[in-house]
C-alpha cells in the first residue's frame, strides 16, 4: 500500500509542480508597493512598475501622470520622468535604493512637462536620455530641459540582458508622440497617445486629431502581442486600450 502511494506521489507531483508554476504566472497581482503625497508605484509584472506623479490644471484638477519602469539584472530604464525635479529625485532613490538598481536611460515620449518635467533631476545624476528627434526640437521652442540624445524613428536600448524599444509611429496627442515596448514582458508604454477605456480626448492644444486614429492602429499592427498597456492618465489595461483610443478618434477632423 505505501509503494501504491508513493508511486502515485510520484506520478503525480511534477504535474502539481507544472500547475502552481502556471497559476503563479498567470495570476501576478498588481500592488501600490510605494505611496507618498507626490508619487506611487505599483508593480504591475515581474519586472515592470508604473509610476504616478501629479500636475495641478486649471481645466482637470489635479491629474495623475503615469511613467512606466522597467528592469533586468540590476538594471532599469524609465519612459517619461514624474512632472517635476522633487517628484524626479524622489523615484531616482527608490529605484536605486529599493529597486537595487542603476538607471540606464530616461526616455521622455513627449515634449509635455507630465513626460519631461523632472527631466533635469535626471541629468543632475548622469542618467542619459533619449527623445524622438521632434520632441527635441519642441523643447527647445518652448525652453523645456532638452533630452540628451535624440532618434529619427526608433532606439533600442539594453536593460539587463532584455531590449527596450522606445518608437515614433505618428501623430496624435502631439506631434512627437513616441511609445515605449519591453518585449521580454509585452509591455507597451502608450503615454499620453492612449487613452484609458471609458476616457475623453482630453487636452488637445498640441494634437493632431485627424491623424491619432490612423497613429494607433501602427502601434496595434506592431504589437500584436500586447499583453499590458499603460496609458499616459489613468488605469492600465490590454490591447483593448488601444481599439478604444482608434474608435474614440476615428473619423476626427
Amino acid at each position: 500500500m505505501k509503494n501504491t502511494i508513493k508511486n502515485i506521489l510520484i506520478i503525480f507531483f511534477p504535474f502539481f509542480l507544472v500547475s502552481c508554476g502556471s497559476q503563479n504566472r498567470k495570476g501576478f497581482k498588481a500592488k501600490e508597493i510605494y505611496k507618498s503625497n507626490t508619487l506611487i508605484i505599483t508593480r504591475i509584472s515581474e519586472n515592470s512598475f508604473i509610476h504616478t506623479s501629479f500636475k495641478q490644471t486649471n481645466d482637470f484638477g489635479n491629474v495623475p501622470c503615469n511613467g512606466l519602469i522597467v528592469k533586468d539584472h540590476h538594471e532599469a530604464v524609465v519612459f517619461d520622468t514624474p512632472t517635476n525635479d522633487k517628484s524626479s529625485e524622489e523615484l531616482i532613490q527608490w529605484i536605486n535604493e529599493k529597486l537595487g538598481a542603476k538607471i540606464n536611460a530616461v526616455i521622455p515620449t513627449h515634449f509635455h512637462d507630465d513626460s519631461l518635467g523632472g527631466l533635469m533631476a535626471f541629468h543632475k545624476k548622469k542618467i542619459p536620455s533619449y527623445s524622438y528627434v521632434k520632441t527635441i526640437e519642441l523643447a527647445k521652442e518652448n525652453n523645456f530641459v532638452i533630452p540628451e540624445n535624440s532618434f529619427d524613428d526608433a532606439v533600442v536600448l539594453k536593460v539587463g540582458d532584455k531590449d527596450v524599444i522606445a518608437k515614433f509611429f505618428g501623430e496624435g496627442h502631439t506631434k512627437d508622440n513616441a511609445v515605449g515596448y519591453f518585449p521580454g514582458e509585452n509591455i507597451l508604454f502608450g503615454g499620453c497617445l492612449l487613452k484609458e477605456i471609458e476616457a475623453g480626448k482630453g487636452y488637445l492644444g498640441d494634437a493632431n486629431i485627424s491623424a491619432w486614429s490612423n497613429t494607433v492602429e501602427k502601434v496595434k499592427k506592431e504589437y500584436p502581442d500586447v499583453k499590458i498597456v499603460v496609458p499616459g492618465h489613468g488605469d492600465y489595461g490590454n490591447g483593448k486600450l488601444l481599439d478604444y483610443t482608434i474608435t474614440l478618434f476615428k473619423g476626427q477632423q
